[in-house]
């Protein structure tokens, strides 16, 4: 991950942390022994994995990544989203930072009028949410998905970006 969103990265880690202690979905020795391994991950260049909620649900297990979207459906009402397959307006495509996306575990997926429709992993952060309000400028609803979700979706994006306008895919080998 750049130099540039590490700060915005480890905010955004640190609150969601906070929530999920405040709402007793982990225990704060939990927080703070996956805080340990994300401090030693930010050090490196993986953005893939440097979230405490993969460290907690993952790494540790002492958290369920579907506890924390069934917490944020039931006392946020926020709903789910399956970025699968959705197809992403080249607007948003063009003008989607990853770094930024990748720091906060959150893609703004589509735009509809002056609303932004946007999922995230880290909706329990409050860094997360006053972040992108103000990237964006406009309203948000918020949408909950998981951490593969996002991945997958910015993998997608980067590799999209990555091919210059017009190459054509590789012929598939004949036998």
């Amino acid at each position: 991950m750049s130099k540039e969103f590490r700060p915005l990265m480890m905010r955004a880690n640190r609150l969601l942390g906070a929530a999920l202690v405040e709402h007793n979905l982990v225990k704060i020795e939990d927080l703070e022994a996956a805080t340990e391994k994300l401090i030693e991950l930010a050090a490196t260049d993986q953005p893939r994995q440097s979230t405490i909620l993969g460290l907690l649900a993952y790494d540790a297990a002492v958290l369920k990544e579907d506890d924390v979207l069934h917490h944020v459906m039931e006392a946020e009402g926020i709903g789910l989203v399956d970025l699968r397959g959705y197809d992403v307006p080249e607007e948003i495509r063009k003008n989607t930072n990853t770094g930024m996306c990748w720091a906060t575990w959150t893609v703004p997926f589509d735009k509809e009028e002056d609303f932004w429709f946007v999922a995230s992993a880290y909706t329990m952060s409050s860094a997360v949410r006053a972040h992108w309000e103000k990237q964006l400028g406009g309203p948000i609803l918020w949408y909950g998905t998981t951490l593969e979700m996002i991945a997958e979706y910015l993998e997608k994006l980067e590799g999209a970006s990555a091919k210059p306008a017009g190459a054509a895919a590789p012929a598939a080998p004949t036998s």
